[in-house]
C-alpha cells in the first residue's frame, strides 16, 4: 500500500472510530399512542446522527410514577402537556426544554367495516356489549374518552359497558381481540404506513374533549447530554414532522 493511500485509510479508520465513540443511546419514555410514528422517527434519527433511541412505550401516568421513583429515562414524550409541566416544576424535567411535538385526535373505532358510523350514532343505539377506553387516570386519551361521553350525556348509561385498558394500546387490543366491539383510541393507531387500516371509525369532534397537546421534555438524567438534545431537536425537524402528520396528528 502506498504511503498516501495508507495514511488516508488510517484517517478514515480513526474518523470512523471517533464517530462510533461519540454515538450514544438515548432512553426515551414514549406515550403508547405515539408508538408507530416514533419507531419510524428513531430509524431516521439513527441514520442522521448515528445515535440510537431506546424506546419504552406505555401510559403517561405510569411513566410519571416511574420517573419519580428514579427510572433512568432521559427524555419523555408524553400524551399531554400537564405531566411534562409538572415534572419541570418538581425538578425532574429540565426548565426550557419542554415543547409540543404533536396534537392528538380521538376516534371511536371498530375493526368491523360499517359498524361505527361517521357521526358516532352507534353509541346511542346500544347494539354492542362492551366499549373499550384507556384508564383516564393514567392515559390522556382515556380522559378525553370520558370527557366525550359526558359531553354526549352518555357517561352514566354506558358505564356498565366500559372495559378499561391500562394504556391506549391495551384499549385497542381489547377491540382487536373481540373483548369489546368498539373503543375510543388515538387516530394515529388506525394508521399503517400513513394509510387507514381496515374497519370503521368516527373522528370525535374536538369540541367534545380538552385538546390533546402532547409535549416532550428533557428529563434531569438527560440534562447536558448531546444525544438527548439531538433527538429533541430532531423531533422538530421536517423529517419528523412529515412522519408525525402522516399518522393523523396536527402540529
Amino acid at each position: 500500500m502506498k504511503p498516501v493511500v495508507r495514511r488516508l485509510a488510517l484517517f478514515a479508520l480513526l474518523a470512523g472510530a471517533t464517530l462510533t465513540a461519540r454515538a450514544e443511546e438515548v432512553s426515551v419514555a414514549v406515550a403508547a399512542n405515539f408508538t408507530a410514528p416514533m419507531q419510524k422517527i428513531a430509524v431516521e434519527f439513527e441514520k442522521a446522527t448515528g445515535h440510537k433511541a431506546q424506546l419504552i412505550f406505555g401510559s403517561t401516568g405510569k411513566f410519571y410514577a416511574q420517573i419519580k421513583s428514579g427510572a433512568p429515562f432521559q427524555l419523555l414524550l408524553a400524551a399531554d402537556d400537564e405531566t411534562p409541566t409538572k415534572l419541570v416544576k418538581e425538578g425532574d424535567g429540565v426548565a426550557g426544554s419542554q415543547f409540543t411535538y404533536a396534537i392528538g385526535k380521538l376516534v371511536l373505532w371498530s375493526p368491523k367495516p360499517g359498524f361505527v358510523d361517521d357521526k358516532g350514532e352507534v353509541l346511542k343505539n346500544g347494539k354492542f356489549e362492551h366499549l373499550s377506553i384507556a384508564n383516564p387516570k393514567l392515559a390522556p386519551y382515556g380522559l378525553a374518552a370520558t370527557e366525550t361521553l359526558k359531553a354526549l350525556g352518555m357517561a352514566d348509561s354506558l358505564r356498565s359497558k366500559i372495559v378499561m385498558g391500562e394504556s391506549i394500546t391495551q384499549a385497542q387490543q381489547f377491540v382487536t381481540s373481540g373483548s369489546a366491539e368498539l373503543g375510543f383510541i388515538a387516530f394515529s393507531q388506525i394508521h399503517k404506513d400513513g394509510k387507514l387500516i381496515d374497519g370503521s371509525y368516527w373522528l370525535v369532534p374536538a369540541r367534545h374533549y380538552t385538546q390533546i397537546r402532547q409535549d416532550a421534555v428533557v428529563l434531569a438524567r438527560g440534562k447536558g447530554n448531546a444525544a438527548v438534545e439531538a433527538l429533541a431537536g430532531f423531533l422538530r425537524s421536517k423529517t419528523a414532522a412529515d412522519i408525525i402528520k402522516s399518522y393523523g396528528y396536527d402540529l
